[in-house]
């Protein structure tokens, strides 16, 4: 089984603008359809509550001809068009999909960040985390969140197997960033939110990159789009990952990045996996 999560950053940016940016995100989606994968996750996507339009599915279908959707965006009373996930998946599966709220803070739960596949046999959830945010306004919040959610995924995983994907906001350790040494109070690399991580592992996951590349360093999946020279000098942060519970390690066959060429922000990860 093949799948690929990528973190978009606007899904109606990506399908309808004109922009430079938008031009460089359409070749990163032709890049997925190339790939011809399972289950796609999207985050990020900042629709409305309403939902994608019929312009956007027409397009979506246009991409993926062969794929049903379904997908949560924020809802009152978060700001409009904010977060918001999305699955693809190959009409040939009929996964029921579910939308959960984990009693997180503030207005984590209407903010559109989970969606849950179940697939009869195992699990697959995505997660759009929350950012710490500016001068680390969030903090708090985040960490309570970290603990809902990995209560959350410990709680599927009582059931059945689980692969968990998407941007979890985090670079976990000092190798999963280009350079720690300047980014000890940023949000993403604070020891809150790595040891949050920490825990979340702890409770029965694996993270499928290094259960494959071991201590491979340089290898990122978003730079800044504040820094023009980021990309360019690989100055990147690893912070999109592919989870699965502990006792799929051994069934992971493929972990990586796919290329998002001169696109800087998120690049898509790809999971290839013998159920």
């Amino acid at each position: 089984m093949k799948l690929i999560s990528w973190n978009i950053d606007s899904l109606n940016a990506a399908l309808t603008s004109d922009s430079s940016r938008a031009m460089l995100s359409r070749q990163v989606l032709n890049t997925i359809v190339e790939q011809n994968a399972d289950v796609i996750a999207l985050q990020e996507t900042k629709l409305p509550a309403s939902g994608p339009s019929k312009k956007h599915l027409s397009i979506l279908s246009e991409y993926f001809e062969d794929y049903s959707f379904v997908w949560r965006n924020c809802e009152e009373p978060t700001r409009k068009s904010y977060a918001g996930t999305m699955f693809l998946y190959k009409k040939k599966y009929s996964p029921q999909a579910s939308y959960p709220e984990i009693q997180a803070p503030d207005t984590m739960d209407a903010e559109g960040r989970i969606i849950t596949l179940d697939f009869g046999d195992f699990y697959i959830s995505q997660v759009y985390t929350p950012n710490a945010g500016d001068a680390l306004a969030r903090l708090d919040d985040r960490q309570i969140w970290d603990i809902k959610y990995a209560e959350y995924l410990q709680s599927l995983d009582k059931e059945k197997p689980v692969i968990a994907t998407g941007d979890f906001n985090v670079a976990h350790t000092e190798i999963d960033l280009a350079h720690p040494e300047n980014n000890r109070r940023s949000a993403g690399f604070t020891d809150e939110e790595r040891q949050g991580f920490s825990n979340l592992l702890n409770l029965g996951f694996t993270d499928t990159f290094r259960h494959v590349h071991g201590e491979v360093t340089g290898m990122y999946t978003w730079w800044a789009q504040r820094v023009r020279t980021s990309k360019i000098n690989n100055s990147g942060w690893r912070i999109d990952y592919w989870l699965v519970s502990d006792r799929l390690a051994d069934k992971v066959v493929r972990s990586e990045m796919l290329d998002s060429g001169d696109r800087q922000d998120h690049t898509p990860i790809l999971l290839e996996i013998d159920l």
